[in-house]
């Protein structure tokens, strides 16, 4: 098997609907793929369900082993979630027509219920499109469309925006509701179906997902994945970086419609036989007691999360009663060892308050929706305040100029990755955009240091240049986040006459401190004695709270268009 190519051969495909493979990029479109590490060396023949689930069941007493946890007592075995599975892939088959290539959207906050949804739609041949929970019928829309979805199986507390947008979506004929008891549910129609299903055997570059894009403005851009993506995923950043083990308990906030979650909280536990919790509301307010309450280990959430649980933490063990004696409002972290974060840049303020305050090291990483998931990052003993890590093993990486050329290290360019995973956009124009002289070029301004760590910058459309200068919002943010008043920030340009654009922050103070023009005042000569005076924010603007995500990610957009 060649160690290097734009695709490895899989087979014959084993989709009946080609919709998928047929919008494929061309082939001189696609990313150069590396296939380097003897774990990359993937058979023909790959279903991801058969590698991520029926293996350890095929092991005999491994499919005993806890598997997925939730909220209610649920605590499915590797056993129990594969008969959940199996029955869920008959009703797609016998009652719903499932062929495999088939789309199926998913709907539903993260639970076992939707895990066992995941992997029936997957051992069936079919092509999961998982969706947001807060998308509106609108959203839906464009979704369905853009995938021509012909399934859905959705939680029946959000079937509403989904009823509404099923007049325009003529693809999407069948709809199963979970999470109700009446017939005709999925649970219904799954309770009559044996628990044995013989996974489709596709071909290991048969599309099993199709991601969207959080980011997305206008047309929705969907990243498509093979079975061989998810188990390279499996097989690169996990073992060399996060260094999991099967006792491991899982946690964290992203969806599973989001490759961050889907990659943290599901196909990374469960290939190494590990347990994960799926719970609806991540909060940080939910998390911390949902950490406590199943003794999780390792934590994946964003830099807000981390930030906020902190402060929360804190704030509980200052309402302690004077005798010192513990108190029971503060919860028991005493089995968290190991937290990821992803989603957006971890500022420096934000790593240090939250090792301070729980005495673990942050585990950086960025990744993206095109490539599946985190591609560098730096664990527990290579991490460095405001650097996010070297290349992870599996993947090259490279900072280009304008000009496509690598530049020297110290100098600001453009990310550019190569890995055994890379963009395959769903028929889409933008994929020249992304994938350029065979590198994945991401979207991201960063440098490389001398010791070959790469130092994150901005995206490179939240660079500001005002006056002549270029100047990174989030370096930023991390000097506000330094002052003691701020809770958090977000920075951006503003067109300006004079100046091109001028730097300006939208501020969350803490409680207790006043937004009035003194506290401009001392914000402004914070950042000009922390970083260069030229980068200070020349507006600063105070909010209740900012526009994220439902990952927690700041959508820096929303903040321009208000600017």
């Amino acid at each position: 098997m060649p160690s290097s190519s734009s695709s490895v051969a899989g087979g014959a495909t084993a989709h009946v609907d080609t919709f998928a493979r047929e919008r494929l990029p061309a082939a001189d479109a696609l990313p150069e793929c590396l296939f380097e590490l003897p774990e990359l060396q993937f058979p023909p023949r790959l279903n991801c369900a058969t590698e991520l689930l029926d293996r350890w069941v095929g092991r005999g007493s491994e499919g005993d082993r806890p598997a997925v946890l939730g909220h209610g007592g649920v605590r499915w075995s590797y056993a129990e979630l594969q008969a959940h599975a199996n029955r869920i892939a008959r009703v797609l088959v016998e009652d719903m027509g499932l062929v495999p290539g088939n789309r199926v959207l998913l709907r539903g906050a993260n639970s076992p219920m939707l895990a066992a949804c995941w992997f029936g739609v997957v051992k069936a041949g079919g092509i999961v499109v998982g969706t947001m929970p807060l998308l509106r019928a609108r959203e839906l829309v464009g979704i369905a469309q853009k995938a021509q979805v012909s399934h859905a199986l959705v939680d029946a507390r959000l079937a509403e925006e989904l009823d509404l947008a099923l007049p325009q979506c003529p693809a999407l004929k069948q709809v199963r509701r979970f999470g109700i008891a009446e017939a005709g549910s999925l649970e219904a129609l799954a309770a009559t179906k044996p628990a044995h299903f013989d996974n489709v055997d596709t071909a290991a570059d048969d599309v099993c997902l199709m991601a969207f894009t959080s980011g997305t403005t206008g047309v929705p851009k969907a990243a498509m994945h093979f079975h061989r993506d998810i188990m390279a995923a499996c097989a690169c950043w996990p073992p060399h970086v996060l260094r999991a083990t099967r006792d491991d308990v899982f946690i964290g906030s992203p969806p599973l419609a989001f490759t961050f979650g889907l990659g943290g909280l599901l196909a990374f536990p469960l290939s190494i036989g590990a347990s994960t919790v799926l719970i609806e509301k991540a909060t940080p307010d939910a998390l911390l007691p949902a950490i406590a309450q199943f003794k999780a280990t390792v934590c994946f959430t964003a830099p807000t999360s981390y930030r906020a649980m902190a402060m929360q933490i804190a704030a509980q063990v200052a309402a302690q009663p004077s005798s010192g004696s513990s108190s029971s409002a503060v919860p028991d972290l005493t089995r968290l060892r190991k937290c990821v974060s992803a989603g957006e840049a971890l500022p420096a303020a934000t790593r240090k308050l939250w090792k301070d305050t729980t005495g673990i090291e942050i585990i950086d990483g960025i990744g993206s929706t095109e490539l599946f998931h985190i591609f560098i990052s730096a664990d527990e003993q290579h991490a460095r305040p405001g650097a996010t890590g070297l290349v992870v093993p599996g993947y090259r990486a490279a900072v280009l100029g304008d000009d496509g050329r690598e530049l020297p290290r110290g100098q600001v360019g453009r990310l550019a990755i190569k890995g055994p995973t890379g963009c395959k956009y769903l028929d889409d124009a933008r994929q020249a955009n992304y994938v350029q002289g065979g590198w994945n070029v991401t979207g991201d301004a960063y440098l490389q240091d001398a010791d070959g760590q790469f130092v994150y910058q901005a995206r490179t459309d939240d660079m500001i240049i005002s006056g002549g200068y270029n100047i990174a919002g989030p370096e930023v943010e991390s000097a506000l986040l330094l002052h003691p008043a701020v809770a958090e920030c977000g920075v951006v340009g503003r067109p300006d006459e004079a100046r091109g654009m001028v730097v300006k922050a939208f501020v969350v103070l803490r409680p207790g401190h006043g937004g009035d023009a003194a506290m401009v005042a001392e914000l402004q000569d914070y950042v000009k004695r922390t970083i260069a005076p030229y980068k200070y924010p020349r507006e600063i603007e105070f909010r209740t709270s900012l526009p994220r995500t439902e990952t927690g990610k700041l959508q820096r957009f929303r903040l321009r268009a208000g600017a």
